[in-house]
Parts: structure tokens; sequence; C-alpha cells
């Protein structure tokens, strides 16, 4: 395979372990990229990571890892500093992507009592009870009938806890600005390649009112804000800054949004290709976005999700 980038060409990468942000190690480690990642993750976790991590290490590249808080400016300082070593007097960061993925989904206010589901007339006409209509609809969506999901149980939310302005605040700095942070102190150290990228990571929530998605949603919002001022501000140091919108993806960050099962059986009825979006696509394009040929892309949103947000059809 081609070797695109020189080892004193660097990626680093926020959120690592796993998802988007693993997948683009993996990617830009196969074409010579040497590679910074950062992670948050339990100790119980790590045996899975681990491998993944050694997979890397056995392609040739160079890799460091740090298992510590990227929300933390002296942690931030921390890496950078050892970062800064491992590069040398010639390496420099070519990418700087920002995968973090800890945020609050909850509800802003309590659901009101359900009225009659879509379920329950058919289930009237056929002379069953609903429940056990919405049963044979939950199994036929878990063994893969996507057009099942209309009529499959909706999904349950917290009736307790909401989200109030701290979750906002938290989850907006965690998947929002933090990127701010690392941008700024990358910059002020010279640490950043001549011709740079910056890349986050978005959704199509950032448009559409997902329900529990609220605080994310407005994290994603803000990141878009902020890569298009640092695409501006950061253009005469050589930084590119673009925000990738992904499909509807199979992550543990899916995973942990209420409805995700749901949310799934309509992305592949909506897209064209009619699959789910898959973290190697996501990581394909930013290996894309990290060519020579693609400097003159900045301040944009790039979709990746083979047509699913311009489809307005469910199959």
């Amino acid at each position: 395979m081609e070797r695109e980038f020189s080892a004193d060409r660097w990626g680093l990468i926020l959120g690592g372990s796993s998802g988007f942000g693993l997948a683009t190690a993996q990617k830009l480690a196969q074409h010579g990229m040497s590679l910074c990642i950062v992670h948050r993750d339990r100790r119980a976790t790590l045996a899975r990571i681990e491998p993944e991590f050694e997979k890397i290490r056995a392609s040739g590249a160079r890799l460091l890892t740090f298992n510590t808080d990227a929300l933390d400016a002296a942690r931030r300082a921390a890496v950078l500093g050892e970062l800064a070593g491992a590069l040398g007097a010639s390496g420099r960061v070519r990418l700087l992507l920002h995968s973090i993925a800890f945020g609050n989904l909850k509800l802003l206010t309590a659901e009101p009592a359900r009225a009659a589901g879509p379920g329950d007339a058919l289930a009237r006409r056929l002379g069953v009870e609903p429940s056990r209509l919405a049963a044979a609809a939950d199994e036929g969506l878990a063994e893969g009938d996507d057009h099942a999901y209309a009529l499959a149980t909706p999904p349950a939310y917290p009736d307790k806890h909401f989200l109030d302005e701290d979750d906002f605040a938290r989850t907006i700095h965690s998947m929002g600005t933090s990127l701010l942070g690392w941008v700024q102190d990358l910059h002020a150290r010279g640490l950043f390649a001549s011709d740079a990228r910056v890349l986050g990571l978005t959704s199509e929530g950032n448009e559409l009112a997902w329900k529990g998605y609220a605080a994310v949603a407005a994290a994603k919002v803000s990141l878009e804000s902020l890569a298009r001022s640092i695409a501006v501000e950061y253009a005469p140091h050589g930084v590119r800054c673009n925000v990738v919108q992904a499909g509807i993806t199979e992550t543990p960050a899916l995973a942990a949004i209420p409805g995700s099962t749901h949310l799934k059986a309509q992305a592949r009825l909506r897209n064209p290709f009619g699959r789910l979006t898959t973290p190697t696509d996501v990581a394909n394009a930013i290996y894309l976005l990290c060519r020579d040929e693609a400097a003159w892309i900045n301040g944009t949103i790039v979709r990746v999700d083979g047509g699913e947000h311009i489809s307005g059809a469910l199959g």
C-alpha cells in the first residue's frame, strides 16, 4: 500500500480508542502517518483497546497513547509536552481530529402519557392485543426487519432526570468548544505543520431534533461555528478546518442514545444504499481530507453518509 505520509507527519486524535477515532488512526497508520491518541477509558475496557493499539504499532506506524482527560488544560499541556519531544526537530502535526463523545442524553422535560400508538388500530382490526402486536414488531426489529420500527415499542426515556444548564455547559464544552484549547496550544507551541488539517465530527442531529439529543445537538452546532472561525482566523497560519457529518453509524456513542435501534432502522430505510455508515467510511473521508489535494477545502461541512441526508424516501 502506498504510504502517503512520511513518519514526521503526525495525527493527533482526541477520542481515538473506538468508533471514528480508532478507525481513522488505523487508516492513517496504513498510509504512514505517526499517531498520538488521547482517550479516556476505564481499566476494565483497556483489555479490548490495547490489542487495537498493538495492531497499529505492528503496521510500522509510530504511536503514542495517553489515557487521560482531554478536557483538562493541565493534562492537555502534559500531552503536548510529550508529543513535542516525540516530534523532534522535523516532526509536525498534520491532523488534529476532535472525536470526543462525552455528553448528556436526557430529555428537556417529562413526556406526557402516550396516546394510542400507530399499531393500536391495526391490532384492533386483527383482533389481537396491541401489546402482542408490539412484541411481534420488537422481535422483527431485533431480527433485522427495519420496517417494523413504526409498530415496535417506542423508545423509553428517563422520567425523573432532565437536562439543566450545567448539563448543557458540560456537553457543549466536551463535544464542541474544547477543540479551541487544543488548536490554540498546538499553534502556540509551533507544532502544526505548514499545511495542517483540523477536523471535527457532527451528525444530522445538528438540524433535526432527536429526543434526548438536545445537549449534544447544541454541542455539535457550537463545534461547527467554532470550526468556521478557526478556518478563517488560522488560515494565514496554514491551518484548514472542516467538519465531517457522518450518517447514522454503529458506534458506542450511538448505542448510548435512547431509541438508537429505531434510528438505525430509519437510516437503513432512508439511505440510498440501504445500509448504515461505517467508521471505515468516515475514516476514508478523513484520510482524503488529509491529502495534499484537499488543501483548498476549508470551513465547510463534508457529509459522509451515502446520500442519507438528502434522501426523503423510506425504502
